[in-house]
């Protein structure tokens, strides 16, 4: 098992979580490392046209490396409540601005942690 751990400076926002709903899934994307030794197969030509194996995954050896945290995520003001949606964190920080609370709010320095549960 494994955890996906976030530390970030949060300023004028909290609850930062996935946009993530039934009908709009959440993409968790990972990079990983695999002990397999196997080369992905190539996919030939057939009439009428098969399905054909392209790679056998094992899991037992697979690490996961890096996080990648594309797709959208969500947050709030922490004074205002203002609901602030769409935010990218794919460069790594995220600026706006909370008209409620009149300030800027962002979260920056954020740092992703894949741990053994």
């Amino acid at each position: 098992m494994f955890t996906l751990t976030i530390k970030a400076e949060q300023t004028g926002v909290t609850n930062l979580r996935p946009d993530d709903t039934q009908d709009n899934p959440f993409w968790y994307m990972f990079k990983v490392q695999s002990s397999i030794k196997a080369a992905p197969l190539a996919y030939e030509q057939s009439e009428p046209p098969k399905a054909h194996k392209i790679i056998e995954f094992d899991c037992r050896g697979l690490e996961f490396t890096e996080f990648k945290p594309e797709g959208e995520w969500l947050a709030e003001g922490i004074d205002s409540g203002t609901k602030f949606t769409a935010i990218d964190l794919a460069d790594g920080e995220w600026f706006d601005y909370d008209e409620k609370a009149g300030e800027e709010v962002s979260i920056k320095d954020i740092v992703w942690e894949i741990r053994r549960a």
